[in-house]
């Protein structure tokens, strides 16, 4: 569904395969589905559970979260761009300079960058053993980053390009006519343009890659970009500034039906504790284009992530079954079907194969439907992922 990090994960011990013992589980049974109570859970938490609203420090996270879904996918700005190269809550001035120049640290910090998010593409997949694109491809990088005001995000949108302009002398501009308010600029000779255009009271960043160094292309790309990026800002009901530390943690009860071991110390992560609209399924896909197709098929509208587990709703039970085929087949290449829990109805599992990568995926992973939900659970032994298998679908059942 997202690619599992392997970031924070602690593997379970080989000693404990045989000795885990089935623990009490809450609830009641419910006509035509298992008596929850039965299932082997170890010691994963199953009661229904509400997780501390207050946002404390963190409601620029949450505002963060909200906006990812008015960063448009790549294949939204491009039908050719198909290949997912990810999207990132952009949490801090240092988070931001993985997108943009290290000499922009200080005009985010002067002018109080509230968050941002960004969403990369490109047409192919990087090469074998690299993480960045290769001289043929054409990438783009979106990023949207939300200042105090519009006044403060206009002095950013400038002062960023100056700041960006002064790093080569040999950087020259590029005025677009669609898009006068916004700051281009190039290096001839080079196949990439880099744009800031403030709008409302965000600055839009990209980061352009083509497969030749040609600036009237490359400007037809930012222009086609902003003209997709300015829209999902149209439709996207910012919260208001004194408002954002006011945002609920978890205000639909998603991310509490996300089965772990330990509920305690969770506070908003945009890895590890989130909740995020359809886009951030989108953005990590092999196939935005397939990806895309099958979350509006499904209806699939929020996903909630605690650690390596998530829970996504959809439209209904037929969906669910539906989501969960889609996204077993997009794996298919790396992972091979096993047989699930015969206890957890329509569960699914998977195994990494030689073909997948096991610094970037866990060794197992579980799809589990219930009405509209589908979990997704991730082990690098299998007792604890049949474990989680079953505790999910407890949890669940007893959320609802």
């Amino acid at each position: 569904m997202v690619r599992m990090s392997r970031l924070g994960f602690t593997a379970a011990g080989v000693a404990l395969v045989g000795v885990l013992a089935g623990c009490s589980v809450p609830g009641a049974p419910t006509a035509g589905e298992p008596d929850v109570r039965m299932l082997e859970v170890g010691t994963y938490q199953v009661d229904r559970h509400q997780y501390h609203q207050d946002a404390g420090t963190h409601g620029p996270l949450l505002e963060g979260m909200r906006m990812s879904d008015a960063v448009a996918p790549a294949v939204q700005i491009d039908p050719t761009l198909t290949y997912g190269r990810g999207s990132s809550l952009i949490a801090t001035p240092d988070d931001a300079i993985d997108f943009l120049a290290n000499v922009s640290k200080p005009v985010l910090e002067n002018r109080k960058m509230v968050v941002g998010f960004a969403s990369i593409g490109a047409d192919r997949p990087d090469p074998a053993g690299q993480s960045r694109p290769s001289a043929e491809a054409t990438s783009v990088t979106n990023v949207v980053l939300r200042f105090p005001d519009e006044a403060t995000a206009k002095l950013a949108a400038k002062e960023l390009e100056d700041t960006d302009m002064a790093v080569s002398p040999d950087n020259r501009k590029v005025a677009s006519n669609k898009y006068p308010d916004s700051y281009n600029h190039w290096r001839p000779g080079i196949p990439t343009i880099g744009t800031f255009m403030s709008y409302k009271q965000f600055v839009i960043s990209l980061f352009v890659k083509r497969p030749k160094a040609d600036d009237a292309d490359l400007l037809s790309w930012v222009d086609r970009t902003l003209a997709v990026e300015v829209p999902e800002l149209d439709k996207f009901q910012a919260t208001a500034q004194n408002q954002i530390d006011s945002l609920k943690v978890d205000p639909e009860g998603l991310l509490a039906r996300v089965a772990v071991s330990d509920r305690s110390d969770h506070t908003p992560d945009g890895d590890r504790f989130a909740v995020y609209g359809a886009n951030y399924l989108i953005n990590a896909a092999d196939d935005e284009t397939v990806r895309r197709r099958l979350l509006q098929d499904t209806g699939a509208d929020r996903v909630a992530i605690v650690d390596a587990s998530s829970v996504t709703r959809v439209r209904d039970s037929v969906a669910a079954g539906r989501l969960i085929d889609g996204l077993i087949s997009s794996v298919s290449a790396t992972f091979d079907p096993i047989t699930a829990p015969n206890d957890v109805p329509d569960s699914k599992c998977l195994q990494l194969n030689s073909s997948g990568n096991p610094d970037k995926d866990y060794k197992y992973r579980c799809y589990v439907p219930y009405k509209k939900y589908v979990g997704v659970v991730t082990s690098d032994t299998e007792p604890d992922v049949r474990q989680k298998v079953a505790a999910q679908y407890a949890l669940l059942a007893n959320s609802l």
